[in-house]
């Protein structure tokens, strides 16, 4: 009841905020300035993408290392 009440709330307080305090702006962009604008969180996605696969692939393989030299410790008659 109470989590109900306080979304209430809230969704109360933004829609008077965006009424009263909402502006009509009549202005032009430019579709090739919004291209410029996808390009560029496109390659941050990309570059952010690549670089969790690069440390993901990194931890994963010093958790198999790690995986490794335990067992070798644990039976060193298998090494031979």
């Amino acid at each position: 009841m109470k989590k109900s009440f306080k979304v209430l709330k809230f969704l109360y307080f933004f829609a008077c905020f965006f009424i009263l305090l909402g502006n009509t702006s009549f202005a032009y962009i430019d579709p090739s300035a919004v291209t410029y604008v996808i390009q560029a969180v496109a390659g941050v996605a990309i570059a952010v993408g690549a670089a969790c696969t690069v440390y993901r692939h990194k931890i994963t393989k010093f958790f198999r290392n790690q995986k490794k030299k335990h067992a070798k410790k644990k039976n060193p008659s298998e090494d031979k």
